[in-house]
């Protein structure tokens, strides 16, 4: 206990009843400014006389923890609010950096490279399916070849976006990195009918960043904003 805490101690402690109704005479609205005050005060008892309950006791006891639920429900979402707009500013940030690169290849690792350093994750990788590797003229980390068919093997013929939590990380997404990865965010990317089929692959060593329930309007965000930039840089229609 430090020196602060052993003169607050003896101060409350020296203080009389007397003292105490003074102050709160002097200070009307003390209750009100400092509601908190009164959680730990019991209500007095009454005596209403043989055979008679008197609820007076429960009914309050029962308001205080529907008042404490509120107050932790309040901080809940507080809590979800800032995470919310953390992820927000992280995304849009994204975008920014898409829009500032002035080549392909640089637009390419910025989507492997930059996105896992703003996006605070541990992997992030492209996946392409193609019969055929050596036809992407692409050569960068985190680009990654798939055999055709598996995107919809893993989202399923009509999804476009899936989170998975508690996972093991996939090699065949993450290559080196899957022993990182324990959760994740799979994006399908529409860019093209004249494009192969492409994967945005989040991953995350924390089991419980992706996860299904979550909510995910602003990964669906970023992908659609990939899509339009890259149709942009290869000059496709949409």
């Amino acid at each position: 206990m430090t020196q602060k805490l052993r003169d607050a101690k003896r101060t409350a402690d020296s203080l009389s009843a007397e003292q105490v109704a003074e102050f709160l005479r002097k200070n009307p609205d003390f209750f009100a400014e400092f509601p908190e005050a009164l959680r730990p005060i019991p209500a007095p008892s009454r005596d209403l006389g043989d055979g008679v309950v008197d609820l007076q006791q429960a009914m309050i006891d029962r308001l205080r923890g529907q008042v404490d639920t509120l107050h932790g429900n309040q901080h809940d979402l507080l809590s979800t609010t800032r995470a919310n707009m953390q992820t927000q500013t992280r995304i849009h940030e994204c975008v920014l950096a898409l829009l500032g690169a002035t080549s392909f290849e640089q637009l390419i690792q910025t989507i492997t490279m930059d996105f896992a350093v703003v996006l605070d994750l541990d992997v992030v990788t492209l996946c392409i399916e193609a019969e055929d590797p050596t036809s992407l003229n692409i050569r960068t980390r985190g680009l990654m070849i798939l055999t055709p068919g598996t995107i919809d093997a893993m989202l399923g013929p009509d999804r476009r976006l899936v989170l998975r939590g508690d996972i093991a990380g996939d090699p065949e997404l993450f290559a080196g990195g899957a022993a990182l990865v324990r959760s994740d965010a799979l994006i399908r990317l529409t860019i093209s009918p004249s494009t192969p089929p492409v994967l945005l692959a989040f991953g995350s060593r924390d089991p419980h960043r992706f996860d299904t329930g979550q909510a995910t309007e602003l990964i669906d965000f970023l992908g659609s904003v990939l899509e339009h930039v890259i149709r942009i840089w290869l000059h496709l229609p949409d």
